[in-house]
């Protein structure tokens, strides 16, 4: 049930003026309680729930029925919605709290204490819905898979083919419409991507994109200054003559990634 003041109930009582009584305080309690239905027997209620219990959110169960006690009710089906049992004897409360009982009212029922029941029911569902929320957060974060970043490229050497992993990556950069892998050994080659398409497959704790035209691996930096304007100058440990700049917008960004803060 999404709003606990929304109920649709069902009333499981053989006296009639009993059940009117209970109908009369649940409409005064909420306008948007719903009584679906009404039972006066064992069996017409286990008859009716095993075709209708997917429709209701609460029952509201005397104990003493026209054909025994309601208790053998959970003999013949499995009830999954909460009950508030209602009796005029109070033996009866421990064998109440056995089944899926929230509260056990003793007849002649008030309206203070059908309202304690109702409270009790809707703080109850509030915790179930946030531990249902929470469980579902755990779970998922459990059961997704973790994302396989790109670790290795393969590039042409001449007639060859070699594979280079990710740490032997100095950084990336375009030129144009062509993008070049550089080593650590300051070596070059051209390969088939984009710099939009690596960013999304490198793994950022270990990339990251400085401007439009460089992806830096962060153990291939050898030092940053502060450059004009509050820019940021990187120089890697691969000799590189032209000037790696931290663009402007990316400044604080590249700040926190740098200390570890991505």
């Amino acid at each position: 049930m999404s709003d606990p003041l929304a109920l649709n109930v069902l009333i499981v009582e053989d006296e009639a003026p009993a059940a009117e009584k209970l109908e009369r305080y649940l409409y005064k309690y909420s306008a948007s309680i719903n009584v679906v239905y009404k039972t006066e027997t064992v069996r017409d209620t286990v008859s009716w729930l095993n075709e209708n219990q997917n429709t209701i959110d609460l029952i509201f169960m005397d104990v003493q029925l026209k054909d025994g006690i309601s208790f053998s009710i959970f003999q013949e089906i499995k009830i999954e919605k909460p009950i508030i049992f209602i009796t005029a004897y109070n033996e009866f409360a421990l064998d109440a709290f056995k089944v899926n009982s929230i509260d056990y009212l003793l007849k002649p029922i008030t309206f203070t204490d059908l309202s304690i029941s109702l409270k009790k029911l809707e703080a109850l569902s509030s915790q179930l819905r946030w531990s249902d929320e929470k469980s579902k957060k755990i779970e998922q974060l459990s059961t997704t898979p973790a994302k396989n970043y790109k670790n290795r490229f393969m590039v042409k050497l001449g007639e060859h083919i070699r594979s280079i992993t990710s740490d032997e990556i100095s950084f990336l950069f375009a030129d144009g419409r062509d993008v070049y892998l550089i080593t650590n050994q300051q070596r070059k080659f051209i390969i088939d991507y984009t710099l939009e398409s690596l960013d999304e497959i490198l793994d950022p704790k270990i990339f990251y994109r400085v401007n439009r035209s460089y992806i830096l691996n962060i153990s291939a930096i050898q030092d940053v200054v502060v450059y004009s304007n509050s820019r940021l100058k990187i120089t890697p440990h691969a000799k590189w003559e032209k000037d790696i700049i931290v663009s402007r917008d990316k400044v604080n960004d590249f700040k926190q990634w740098f200390d570890g803060g991505h």
